[in-house]
């Protein structure tokens, strides 16, 4: 039971193993994509197989249960799609393509961790595992002046602040229950943050990594800079995962904390409005599409907010849910901005003109990401927001729910000026993009995935609830 239990980690770590001794030859580009992009589908293969595995390990601080596995199954095929979709690497230096994705393969490992992670310092371990290594690849970036060392430095900055806040928060926590495991923490948590002030506050510095993972007010300060520094590539990364292992652990912390714990439910509810309302808002006068889309992240972070902070079945799976449709969305804007500027170079809205006629597929791609992201049927996007909203009034927070209204009608605006641009007419001829094979199925596997989920949501809705039950 073990070896099918810890099977996708296996799988991983041979995967960051083999780039590893790649790295100590000289190889095309193509081969090491090759290799990365087998060796991700044989993991693929793994998590698959071991969906159904449920089992507790190194003394009870790594759990296997559905949650984990989901998870696992959702980081592992979005590494998958970003290897895909970085085909040429065209935005990194070329010595480095190998060590690129054996980087991204080791942070993707450490969210796996984080995944099955059950106990404080288990989970911190995760956290930096995956966070240092976005540390190293975010600088590697081909040309565009020195602003790239500039977002490395901001993002290390900002994830150190984080992981003190985190541990300070811990050192609280363990001080009050004596204890870091949160099977432990879950029974005496909710009476410890009923009557003990301190509490709520080592909750809240705990949740600070989470936050910076998010993109969450207030750790959300370095996002847009990162994602216009680092290449199309790595953002196209630290814009999806990251906040898929985040998402999680809140679940987590926010099911440990209690169901029904008001001041860290108002806590967490002015978070969610903050983080709507500054992305929506600042997104409206962005022309760079990165940034565009790191304000985009900010204000996501918010809705997805909405559904953990119900701390109930329906709003969690809700959470789920919505994260794995952002995903997809996300990665559909970045795929059409990466086949935009085939030097690497960051793409704004000038450059999205004339769009439909170089390349139809990319425009349609673009489009039908956008709406998803704006939340028009029949769309992943309009579910996830749907099913998140329903949630939210099913506990009471009607002013959540009309204030989260308000802020998906404010970025509806720039989405759709989005979708206009790429069907807006160029002020020049330009040349025709022409698109590999792979791009090709890669583009329609984002259009057909955005819209077939959200016509049809019940299996990945039903998913989604199995793997909440096991923290009710």
């Amino acid at each position: 039971m073990l070896n099918t239990a810890f099977l996708p980690e296996l799988a991983l770590m041979l995967t960051v193993l083999v780039l590893f001794f790649m790295t100590l030859g000289k190889f095309r580009t193509g081969t090491i994509q090759g290799a990365s992009l087998l060796l991700t589908a044989v993991t693929l293969v793994a998590t698959f197989m071991s969906m159904n595995a449920q089992d507790s390990l190194f003394f009870d601080a790594y759990l296997v249960d559905s949650l984990s596995q989901l998870f696992k199954m959702v980081i592992v095929g979005g590494l998958f799609l970003v290897f895909l979709l970085g085909r040429g690497l065209t935005g990194i230096e070329g010595k480095l393509h190998c060590e690129y994705n054996m980087f991204l393969a080791i942070s993707a490992l450490g969210l796996m961790f984080l995944s099955s992670s059950v106990e404080l310092l288990t989970i911190l371990l995760s956290l930096e595992i995956s966070s240092y290594a976005l540390y190293v690849v975010i600088p590697f970036r081909n040309g565009q002046g020195r602003i790239h060392v500039e977002a490395g430095i901001k993002y290390v900055l900002f994830g150190a602040a984080s992981t003190g806040l985190t541990l300070y928060g811990m050192s609280y926590i363990f001080g009050l229950a004596h204890t870091t495991y949160l099977n432990e923490l879950a029974q005496l948590m909710p009476s410890l943050v009923a009557t003990q002030p301190l509490a709520v506050i080592a909750m809240i510095l705990v949740m600070t990594a989470f936050f910076y993972k998010l993109a969450l007010f207030p750790m959300h300060f370095w996002t847009p800079d990162v994602y216009q520094g680092a290449s199309n590539e790595t953002t196209s990364f630290v814009a999806t995962l990251p906040k898929v292992g985040a998402v999680l652990l809140l679940i987590r912390f926010v099911a440990v904390a209690g169901y029904d714990v008001s001041q860290l439910t108002w806590v967490l509810a002015v978070i969610a409005v903050l983080s709507m309302t500054l992305g929506n808002l600042t997104a409206l006068v962005q022309t760079d599409l990165k940034r565009l889309l790191a304000y985009s992240s900010i204000a996501h972070a918010g809705y997805v907010m909405i559904g953990i902070l119900t701390a109930d079945e329906m709003g969690m799976s809700a959470a789920v849910f919505y994260v794995i449709g952002y995903l997809l969305m996300n990665l559909g804007c970045f795929y059409v901005i990466y086949n935009v500027a085939p030097d690497g170079e960051n793409v704004s809205f000038d450059d999205l003109k004339g769009l439909s006629r170089r390349s139809p597929l990319l425009a349609l791609t673009l489009l039908v990401s956008a709406f998803g992201m704006a939340g028009i049927p029949p769309t992943i996007g309009f579910i996830g927001k749907f099913m998140l909203f329903t949630g939210a009034i099913h506990k009471g927070f009607y002013a959540l729910v009309i204030l989260a209204v308000i802020n998906a009608a404010v970025a509806a605006f720039y989405y759709l000026k989005m979708a206009r641009a790429a069907y807006c007419a160029p002020d020049s001829d330009q040349e025709v993009i022409a698109l590999p094979f792979t791009a090709k199925l890669l583009g329609t596997f984002f259009i057909l995935a955005i819209i077939i989920i959200g016509a049809m949501p019940q299996s990945l809705l039903a998913t989604a609830k199995h793997a909440v039950e096991t923290l009710m």
